[in-house]
């Protein structure tokens, strides 16, 4: 009996010591766009869990957006990295980076239905419970995944990170189904006070279930590591912002899942 438990115990470590992070290209299409993104998931975790959009920031879906993807994956949540621009976009020069931006954000209604086609890539998985998802977003993904709670996406709430924050328009008052985090940096210089108000007001005036965090001292990109390789002064990694902003996502998505 003893060494029927001790190999069971061996095997049980063996299987833990192999579980993982798992990831997988996905293909899709808008209309002839070809797009990829890239699901995440840990393999030691049986049966359906909740699912977390993730949205990249202006340079395209490049390895820090699949990195925050896959630490979600650690969490227990399954993550897709979805791909706005398309066609292999990525980039780390600031003027193509907002080339590729303007060309998706110039219409809302595309700006929302492409980031849709990424949320219906992550309901699509086997892992995913589909009424437990939500969306979050950093620098351009932040603004994207406001623009889905706009757009009453089928989602339970959205995430902003350093986003761009564009206001709430007067079509989506009482219409903004999705609960709504911000996390902001106070000296972010892209955001300008004027502009902050403006979003809260317009939330308030839109009847949304609204929070917005502001962290003292922190730029544009504060969770970005990188974020001074671009040679852009507002870019700066704030790690006390970072790991704050972070654990306040958990703590949201604990009660928007009821976990």
């Amino acid at each position: 009996m003893r060494i029927i438990l001790a190999s069971l115990i061996l095997l049980a470590a063996s299987n833990a010591a192999f579980a993982e992070v798992q990831s997988k290209a996905v293909q899709y299409m808008d209309e002839d766009v070809p797009l990829t993104g890239y699901l995440y998931w840990d393999d030691s975790i049986e049966g359906k869990r909740p699912g977390v959009l993730v949205i990249h920031e202006w340079w395209g879906l490049n390895d820090y957006a699949k990195q925050r993807a896959s630490m979600l994956a650690e969490l227990g949540y399954v993550a897709f990295a979805a791909d706005m621009y398309g066609n292999g976009h990525v980039t780390d020069k600031p003027g193509q980076a907002q080339d590729w931006m303007q060309e998706v954000t110039a219409d809302v209604e595309l700006w929302r239905h492409r980031a849709e086609l990424g949320l219906d890539q992550l309901k699509a998985s086997e892992y995913v419970e589909p009424d437990k998802t939500a969306a979050i977003g950093y620098c351009f993904g932040g603004g994207t995944v406001l623009q889905m709670a706009y757009g009453d996406a089928d989602v339970l709430g959205v995430v902003s990170f350093h986003g761009s924050l564009p206001a709430a328009p007067e079509e989506s008052k009482g219409k903004i189904g999705p609960e709504i985090l911000v996390l902001h940096g106070a000296t972010d210089s892209f955001v300008t006070s004027d502009i902050v108000t403006n979003f809260q007001n317009k939330l308030e005036a839109a009847g949304a279930n609204w929070e917005m965090d502001i962290y003292g001292g922190a730029r544009h990109s504060f969770t970005n590591p990188n974020a001074g390789e671009y040679g852009i002064e507002n870019l700066k990694y704030d790690a006390q912002a970072d790991a704050r902003s972070w654990q306040r996502m958990q703590d949201f998505f604990d009660e928007l899942f009821g976990d």
